[in-house]
């Protein structure tokens, strides 16, 4: 998730009504083309504001460093409440960049609660080479040929000013995302150039897409990021000075709402009964329009209505194999089943148990017995074993890595599933393992060898690249239970 900026005077911009805060500047005026060297090395602060509430501030600096390169520093804190629980995010990047904003080296540091994790490398001879380190282990190496001018997600801002700000402009990148650990295609269009009461003077409209997540922002003819909107608006950004983008500390000390709860939560217009024991689950999906269809297969159906899609969870069914068996076999830097405190662990909890029924049964206890179920999120599987604590979808990480150590084909699911504790569907993370010849959906966190009808799933994946589709669907879901029992 990229967030950068927010204030709060531009919370009556979730409302969905931006455009009568935006007016065209008129005329066609473009700027020139030009390199970091002649721009202002800007220094600027921001606040966040997520779903109404200020939760964090970010921090960016661009400095010359010697041999003609520059650094892209960035900092963001963020800080909120979800399910009760005090969650903090850190993220600290510097990409070392030539005059062109072209990547030449980076080093990335993530907090995530009590975990951390750290990005770094280089590119050099039309390669990038790179390390990932989790849980405070030896970085796992990875290396990939470019066919193209690499740049850091970090620069996204400044390279349409580096190109020449004009409306109506294209641009396309190649990037290096730190967080997804990915390397994709940045899409730019400059929309419009506009004035605001929102800020001061006129800035380019720029829409930006990249991994499946949009965001539109309004950049001056120094780069500098006068308002962000991401998020479908629910993240809102704009400068700030120092002392007023710090004060988060205080309204996150003060603040005790939930709101990634409240924005996340899908209620149900009447609560279910023993959810925990539902085997069949009927009921009318209204989903944002730009994203993908729920996963379809045997145990989750979907037909079309007039407005809605109508679906049908059904526990008892499984899923033939599809082909992906041995995907579900490979480690990952999230689910590291090949390393040796994985297997071994592996190995003591199953001792002499062969079939894949007593292996799922066998890991399912221990991890009951073992791993807290708390609000604490983690990057790994490792991560999960080194605080013996974790929220769902660390509990589906160390599950899975378990499953693969022991040669049983298992992948990450993530959708939704119905909390009796809050009267609707919260999003959730859950697993699949092969049994049998096929897919059979295991909740960990619930202790669950075949998960309940109230699991409805989304996308399959383990890496955040693979979970942004998530996003569009977050906050403008309707779920309507017609049937379940």
């Amino acid at each position: 998730m990229k967030a950068r900026v927010a204030v709060l005077a531009l919370l009556v911009l979730l409302a969905g009504c931006a455009g009568q805060y935006f007016r065209d500047a008129g005329g066609t005026t473009a700027e020139p083309s030009r390199t970091l060297a002649d721009l202002p090395q800007p220094e600027y602060w921001t606040g966040i504001v997520f779903n109404g509430a200020k939760i964090g501030f970010s921090h960016t600096r661009v400095a010359p460093t010697a041999g003609g390169l520059y650094e892209l520093h960035s900092e963001a804190v963020l800080s909120f409440r979800f399910l009760g629980v005090e969650k903090r995010v850190q993220v600290r990047t510097l990409d070392t960049v030539d005059s062109d904003a072209r990547l030449v080296r980076f080093a990335y540091h993530y907090v995530l609660d009590e975990t951390e994790q750290d990005v770094s490398g280089e590119v050099r001879d039309g390669r990038l080479r790179y390390g990932v380190s989790t849980a405070k282990r030896a970085p796992e190496q990875k290396e990939e040929t470019l066919a193209e001018t690499l740049y850091p997600a970090a620069a996204l801002d400044l390279l349409p000013v580096l190109d020449g700000l004009a409306v109506g402009k294209t641009l396309r990148w190649l990037v290096f995302n730190g967080e997804t650990q990915a390397v994709t295609l940045a899409d730019q269009r400059i929309l419009a150039r506009e004035t605001s009461d929102l800020f001061e003077g006129s800035a380019f409209k720029v829409q930006t897409d990249m991994l499946g997540l949009h965001s539109t922002t309004w950049i001056d003819a120094r780069g500098l990021p006068l308002l962000e909107l991401g998020m479908n608006g629910v993240i809102v950004s704009a400068l700030e000075e120092e002392r007023v983008a710090k004060s988060y500390l205080t309204s996150a000390a003060v603040n005790k709402d939930d709101a990634l709860l409240s924005w996340s939560l899908i209620k149900a217009p009447f609560p279910l009964s023993d959810p925990r024991h539902a085997q069949f689950m009927r009921f009318a999906l209204l989903k944002p329009e730009r994203t993908s269809e729920p996963l379809l297969d045997s145990r989750q159906r979907c037909s079309r209505s007039s407005r809605d899609l109508i679906c049908e969870v059904d526990a008892t069914r499984t899923t033939a194999e599809d082909g992906n068996a041995a995907a579900a076999l490979l480690p990952s830097a999230t689910v590291q089943s090949r390393d040796p405190i994985i297997r071994n662990l592996a190995r003591a909890i199953v001792g002499e148990r062969t079939s894949a029924d007593d292996k799922i049964d066998a890991v399912l206890r221990w991890i009951d017995r073992n791993i807290a179920k708390e609000a604490i999120d983690t990057f790994s599987a490792l991560d999960v074993l080194d605080a013996r604590r974790a929220e769902c979808q660390g509990h589906a990480y160390l599950y899975a890595a378990l499953m693969r150590a022991l040669g049983v084909p298992t992948r990450v699911v993530n959708g939704l599933v119905y909390s009796p504790e809050f009267g609707g569907f919260l999003y959730h993370t859950w697993a699949e393992s092969l049994v049998g010849g096929s897919w059979r959906a295991v909740d960990p966190t619930f202790g669950q060898v075949r998960a309940d009808a109230t699991h409805i799933a989304l996308v399959r994946g383990e890496t955040l690249a693979e979970l942004t589709p998530l996003v569009e669907w977050v906050g403008n879901t309707r779920i309507e239970v017609l049937e379940a029992r």
